[in-house]
């Protein structure tokens, strides 16, 4: 056998540490064990999992980064393995890490997680909340297994599970002078200062629908917290263009805010779960997925 389940838990260890002797605090061996288990897997394999850094630690190589979403995967199905071995295979248990982009993450994720410890108590979840590039670099890093995110930047190593469309909407003041219409153009709303989620891939995205309408709009402030888009719109006679909507329609400092749909005809946009296509989920996974097509379904 080339390698051991042991040696790759040694090696997930030391890779989310970056320290030989980190990891064998997390796993309670001694340092040698660890530093054994890593040389044997780089001399079957032939190449390099970390580049040492003299009294800095270790950094993954681009094998080794590689390795490190397939030890992850092979560990989880190995712990379903052994859970079903034991008489647990039907009550699906273990750690199940959930990405999520982030102005999503709130506004969905606290219900589906009680629901999923009402239904499967066994299950414990890890979250993950990144901006779109940060989900896909998580779920090739193996920092999770899937994730909750839109159909935005994927590329053909990811799946993607579509749950439901999301539609584009305005954000205004409700005293401001489009706030009374039931829809708003962007044509219509680029006349007034434009508030920008400057989020990695969601800014670029924004600003391309309104580029590709040939228009070109005004940015007022660039900020990553979507509460702020929200508290400087509210404030203002600014707009913001978003697909996240909460059910509330007031900022955290108690300004009413109104919503509008986009009138221009956009590509749909998706939300649904993402996986890396190489990887068979586990059983956790399947669970928690079920789980997501019912609450959209109903909703």
């Amino acid at each position: 056998m080339p390698f051991t389940l042991k040696q790759l838990r040694y090696f997930v260890a030391t890779a989310e540490t970056g320290s030989v002797t980190l990891a064998a605090q997390r796993v309670n061996i001694s340092q040698p064990s660890v530093s054994a288990a890593i040389a044997e897997l780089e001399s079957r394999f032939g190449v390099d999992l970390f580049v040492r850094h003299h009294a800095q630690g270790l950094t993954l190589t681009a094998a080794g980064r590689e390795l490190l979403t397939d030890a992850k995967s092979l560990l989880d199905h190995a712990d379903d393995v052994r859970l079903g071995a034991m008489g647990l295979g039907q009550e699906v248990a273990g750690e199940l890490h959930i990405g999520c982009f982030q102005t999503v993450a709130p506004l969905v994720l606290p219900r589906l997680i009680g629901a999923l410890a009402a239904s499967h108590p066994e299950i414990g979840v890890k979250l993950h909340e990144h901006h779109v590039q940060g989900v896909l670099d998580g779920l090739r890093a193996g920092e999770f297994e899937f994730a909750l995110t839109y159909d935005l930047g994927l590329d053909d190593d990811i799946e993607f599970d579509a749950l439901t469309e999301v539609p584009l909407h305005s954000i205004l003041a409700k005293d401001h002078p489009l706030a009374r219409r039931r829809s708003a153009a962007i044509a219509d709303l680029i006349a007034y200062p434009m508030i920008l989620l400057g989020l990695p891939h969601s800014r670029d995205y924004f600003l391309s629908i309104i580029y590709g309408l040939g228009l070109q709009p005004r940015v007022a402030y660039e900020t990553p917290s979507f509460e702020m888009v929200r508290g400087l719109v509210a404030n203002s006679d600014a707009f913001s263009i978003m697909h996240s909507r909460p059910l509330s329609d007031w900022s955290l400092d108690g300004r009413r805010l109104v919503f509008l749909p986009i009138e221009e005809k956009l590509r749909p946009t998706r939300l649904g779960l993402a996986r890396l296509k190489k990887l068979r989920p586990t059983k956790r996974a399947l669970a928690f997925t079920e789980l997501c097509r019912r609450h959209f379904a109903a909703h």
